[in-house]
Parts: C-alpha cells; structure tokens; sequence
C-alpha cells in the first residue's frame, strides 16, 4: 500500500529580502517519521483548485501559527492578536470543509484546533490571560524551549485521544495565546487544561476528526507524542482506498 499523502497548510512568511510560504519543518518530519508524505500547500490557490488538490490529499494536517482573523468568530479585539493572514484563513477553511465532503481524516494542532472550532460554529478567547478566569500560562514563546513540559492535561476516558494515549493524563508544551471560549456544536472537548481550557477536540462519528492545542510536533522524543501522528497516518491509509468514493456520511463544517 503506498504512503499516504498528507496536505500540509501554510502561510505568508515575511522577511527583511521578500515573502515566503511555508511551515515549520517539525511539522514534515513528524509526518514523515509516522509514514506519510507530506505535501505543502501553498497559500493563494483559487479555492477550485484547492478543491481539486484536496481530492488527491489522504490526510490533512492544519498546522500552527498566527492568530485566525477574529472576524470569523465575532471575537473580542485585542492588542495581542498577531499575524493575521486572510489568505490562510481562507486556504484552510477550504482545505477543512474538502476534507469533510469526502471522509479526509483531518488533524489540527494549536492554531489548527482553533480553527476547527471556528469552522464548526464555536469562538475563541482572543487572549486567553486577560479573558480567561483563573488563567495558567499558556503563551510560553521566546526563550522557553519548545519542547517544554509547562502543564498537565486531563483525558477524557472513551475519547479518540484517550485510546491512542492509553493514558489518562499527560504533560505538554503551551505555545499559544488563544483558545476555544465556546466549544463548537458537533464537537467533543476530549481534553483540558487544570484551568478548564480545552486541550483537545474531537469529531465524533468520523474516521480520524482530531485537534490538540500543544504541539506533538516539538515532543517526538515522547512515545505518546509519536503515537498520535501514527495514529492519524494509519487513518489516512486506511482512507485511501476510499478516495474515489462520496458515500461517507459527513458533517460539513461552517465557513
């Protein structure tokens, strides 16, 4: 069976020389390492295009990055959003609802979770320390290393993520200064925070619909880090048989 192809998302990546599109490489070796081909796809296509190009994809991996433009969840506004890419936005709201049409196995990592939220009806916190009760730390960027242990979170036990763990309770990294205020209609919150921030959502009824607000990508010296990229690469080649078929029975995000 051969590998499956994982639809990276990217973004704009300004420089003091010109502007550049791409990802962080921690995002294509985790895939790589768990079995997939990664495949970057560039901001800009005319979304029938990306369309076409989601039709060839097995997986799709919404990676991390800057803020998703608070105008798509009527959020509050904020000094501390940053980098907002309309582009983007629009590149994996397409990319998310594609994948919905046909059954894609989908997988959504910090801002990536965001957006799986917003796209299915839910809001974020624009700045989870001033709006948040009773806030931990969350936004540990600068010096603190990326693979940085900062917080427990809690499973949910019969959740998607509580299997491909097999544990109840886990510490990772927190590199973000958002998070999901209202959980979207349709959506499971399968993990939290010790301050009740949600760690982790999940589609039920799908094949693999997964988000996690922490970066695995950073934590592969971690098995169960590694594990979840198994587990979403084992769903992409268990979907790609299925390419050419419509009838899986899908909720379609809201753009």
């Amino acid at each position: 069976m051969p590998s499956p192809l994982i639809g990276l998302s990217t973004g704009h990546l300004p420089n003091e020389l010109t502007t550049m599109i791409g990802t962080t490489e921690a995002y294509v070796q985790a895939v790589i390492t768990a079995g997939g081909i990664p495949v970057l796809i560039p901001v800009g296509l005319p979304e029938g295009r990306l369309r076409e190009l989601g039709r060839t994809l097995d997986g799709l991996l919404l990676t991390g990055g800057g803020d998703i433009d608070p105008a798509r969840f009527a959020g509050r506004p904020h000094e501390r959003v940053y980098d907002v890419d309309p582009e983007r936005d629009r590149l994996e709201f397409t990319l998310l609802d594609a994948a919905q049409e046909v059954g894609m196995p989908f997988f959504g990592i910090c801002r990536g979770l965001q957006l799986v939220n917003v796209a299915f009806g839910g809001s974020l916190y624009t700045d989870i320390a001033d709006q948040h009760p009773d806030p931990l730390r969350h936004d540990y960027f600068g010096d603190t290393p990326r693979n940085h242990l900062a917080h427990p979170v809690q499973i949910e036990e019969e959740s998607r993520l509580r299997k491909i763990l097999e544990l109840p309770a886990l510490k990772v990294n927190s590199l973000h200064h958002q998070g999901v205020e209202r959980v979207a209609p349709g959506l499971n919150a399968t993990a939290h925070a010790p301050d009740g921030l949600v760690e982790g959502l999940e589609l039920p009824g799908y094949p693999f619909g997964l988000a996690v607000q922490w970066h695995p990508e950073w934590m592969q010296e971690h098995a169960p880090m590694r594990a979840i990229f198994t587990s979403f690469i084992q769903a992409a080649r268990e979907y790609h048989p299925k390419a050419d078929s419509n009838d899986h029975g899908c909720v379609t995000a809201q753009e």
